[in-house]
């Protein structure tokens, strides 16, 4: 397998896609692009398991190395483990559902996939990327086209919310920037994750670069308090760009959180745990009570999406292998599901162009396929079993109690306290969206799901039932990488 082609594939489409002489023509170009980026996913994961099961238990499969500066020790340095395939796999999956829902896009159609498909580009060569510079420019590559795509396709407050974004992630890529090059200067001269990895970093470094790297990849990942760019970014965002912030943006920071700052600094990891652990569950309290206030579909799934994400560094916090492996479970069940969430509010705003709850009612009878997607994905957000959010945040649950001590049972007692308000809010949004008489007379025109909406649910709903029904794959795909990264922390 060579990871070059999932950096070709889409360059190659966005390419393509500006060369295009019509929307037409730029649209099916975006769609073929994504379906062979997905067919390229799934080869991996089936050469990837091909490779495993010969009894190869290298760390990282299909490394490629490319000398870049050699003066700075920079390479195209790219490899995969299970934790990789997981995360491209996500990324392939929304980034086809992103270019569908978009297709009645009639506003500058080039530029929009041109910058969808780079986003996706960036997602790509950040989840291979070796080499700690290059995966810091894979980073970067994927702020600029959130901006653009807010500032220029956006609704509401867009020029605020866009530049309240950059300006953010801007800030966390800050940090990030000055905690590599921290690690390169302690670490030999290397950028390298692999070589930096075998070097003892002095637990004093450790305390000082840690938080760095850690806060820097939070920003992204809605890390409490520094979330807040996420509900106005959302909001205010495209139906695609709001399923690629979500789905896929905010997956590179917590990557960044355990990849980068718990693997490589394991002292730091343990000695700012506690602190990670009650920010993580005040996120995950403090999303579910706000999205109850929300009265606005995208505030809704914004402010939740803070919530479920503290799921992820709540795990990571925790330091065991299975919430480290529910955290996993847990970035991809987001990932999807609130893709999809977003791909259905958005639809419903196409047809009745409100997004208020209050505006809405009866929608399950003019419109019942989109009307059934909102209900499985609403179920998937409570964790409802057999849906993917049951079994990552079980995961993750279970994992936490592992933890004797009082405060790790408290924090976790806590966390499980926001599904009840979870139900609360979704099963409220649910039912006065698409349940009961419908209030406005104009809605009984509406049309339900074209084709375009219908392959992207559908997409979506594989991923979310493939997990929930049978997750065994996804933890035995994960279970090596978390053995790996436990057994660094454990000093093994």
């Amino acid at each position: 397998m060579n990871l070059l082609l999932l950096l070709i594939v889409p360059l190659l489409t966005a390419l393509a896609v500006l060369l295009s002489a019509n929307g037409r023509q730029v649209k099916w170009l975006s769609f073929i692009g994504s379906l062979a980026q997905l067919a390229l996913a799934f080869i991996l994961l089936y050469t990837f398991e091909e490779e495993r099961a010969t009894g190869n238990t290298a760390q990282m499969l299909f490394e490629q190395r490319y000398p870049l500066f050699q003066s700075l020790n920079i390479s195209l340095h790219f490899g995969v483990d299970g934790i990789s395939v997981v995360m491209i796999l996500l990324t392939a999956f929304v980034s086809i559902a992103g270019v569908l829902v978009s297709w009645n896009i009639e506003k500058m159609t080039k530029e929009f996939y041109f910058l969808l498909l780079l986003l996706g580009l960036g997602a790509y060569g950040f989840f291979i990327s070796l080499d700690l510079f290059i995966l810091f420019f894979f980073l970067e590559i994927s702020v600029i086209p959130k901006y653009l795509l807010i500032g220029i396709w956006g609704t509401g407050r867009k020029e605020y919310s866009a530049n309240k974004l950059a300006l953010m992630l801007m800030g966390g890529s800050a940090l990030i920037l000055v905690g590599i090059l921290g690690l390169y200067f302690v670490a030999g001269h290397s950028f390298d994750l692999t070589e930096i990895a075998k070097t003892t970093i002095p637990g004093n470094i450790q305390m000082i670069v840690f938080p760095l790297l850690f806060v820097g990849f939070g920003v992204f990942t809605a890390l409490f308090p520094l979330h807040t760019w996420v509900p106005d970014g959302h909001s205010s965002a495209p139906t695609a760009g709001s399923m690629f912030l979500a789905g896929i943006s905010m997956k590179l920071g917590g990557y960044g959180c355990l990849r980068v700052a718990t693997y490589l600094l394991p002292e730091g990891a343990k000695e700012y745990a506690n602190i990670i652990i009650a920010l993580s569950a005040i996120a995950i309290l403090y999303g579910a009570f706000a999205t109850m206030m929300q009265k606005d579909l995208k505030y809704i799934n914004a402010y939740s999406s803070v919530s479920h994400v503290g799921f992820s560094l709540l795990g990571i916090g925790m330091l065991t292998q299975t919430a480290i492996t529910g955290a996993l479970i847990q970035m991809v069940s987001h990932g999807l599901m609130t893709a999809l969430f977003f791909a259905v509010i958005g639809m419903i705003y196409d047809r009745t162009h409100t997004r208020m709850v209050a505006e809405m009612g009866g929608l399950m009878k003019v419109m019942p396929f989109i009307a059934t997607i909102f209900f499985i994905v609403g179920l998937c957000s409570l964790g409802l079993p057999g849906l993917s959010g049951f079994v990552a945040e079980m995961t993750v649950l279970v994992g936490s109690w592992q933890n004797n001590d009082v405060f790790h049972r408290v924090a976790t007692i806590a966390a499980a306290m926001s599904i009840v308000v979870t139900a609360v809010y979704i099963l409220r949004a649910i039912a006065r969206t698409a349940m009961g008489p419908i209030k406005n007379a104009a809605f009984l025109q509406l049309k339900d799901a074209a084709w375009n909406e219908k392959l992207a649910a559908i997409i979506l709903v594989a991923g979310i039932l493939s997990i929930g029904i049978a997750p065994n794959w996804l933890n035995e795909l994960l279970r090596p990488a978390a053995e790996i990264i436990m057994n660094r922390i454990a000093g093994k």
